[in-house]
């Protein structure tokens, strides 16, 4: 598995290795030995999956310690724009942000540790999320901050007449004004 880090440390790309001949590919999408030797200690608990269309943005959501999560994500089909923004008042990228394009294709996944707001948009007509968390959800502690804050600038590569963000997302507060405990 080739591990590549980003520019805010913790965050990392993974990208496994595929075996493919006529009948299809295989490959090895979590290996916690393989993890473990590259200093990632990642024990999930709970694996998610939701199935978007083209124009969706979810997120950018999180959960406060001591209930954090952090989480392993790829897409099983079709792309997506994933997004992390850096929650954590100590890092140097404190607020920054890092995407990357995940797809069925690529087969690329995207590490956050805890301490990450995680959202993404879907750039492919369907795109079906799968995710690995190591802390079950817990209502309670979950936030969100607005996917459109000018503070945070991203660019979620859909045209702002194609957007299609839930109501509840919609009433999320800016980077400034959320709770963050990291």
């Amino acid at each position: 598995m080739k591990i590549t880090k980003t520019e805010i440390d913790g965050l990392l790309i993974l990208e496994p290795e595929s075996f493919g001949d006529s009948r299809g590919y295989f490959m090895e999408t979590w290996n916690k030995k393989v993890l473990e030797f590259n200093g990632i200690y990642f024990n999930p608990v709970q694996q998610n999956e939701s199935g978007s269309a083209y124009g969706v943005i979810r997120g950018l959501h999180y959960q406060l310690s001591p209930f954090a999560q952090s989480k392993l994500v790829r897409v099983v089909a079709g792309e997506v724009l994933d997004v992390a923004v850096d929650l954590r008042s100590n890092s140097a990228t404190f607020g920054k942000h890092c995407s990357v394009k995940l797809s069925a294709e690529n087969r690329k996944q995207f590490f956050l540790p805890k301490g990450f707001a995680h959202g993404f948009s879907v750039l492919s007509e369907f795109a079906v999320f799968s995710y690995q968390c190591d802390n079950y959800y817990n209502p309670e502690s979950e936030r969100s901050i607005a996917f459109n804050d000018g503070f945070l600038g991203i660019d979620w590569q859909i045209p702002v007449s194609k957007m299609i963000v839930s109501s509840k997302d919609l009433q999320s507060p800016l980077f400034a004004n959320a709770d963050k405990n990291f």
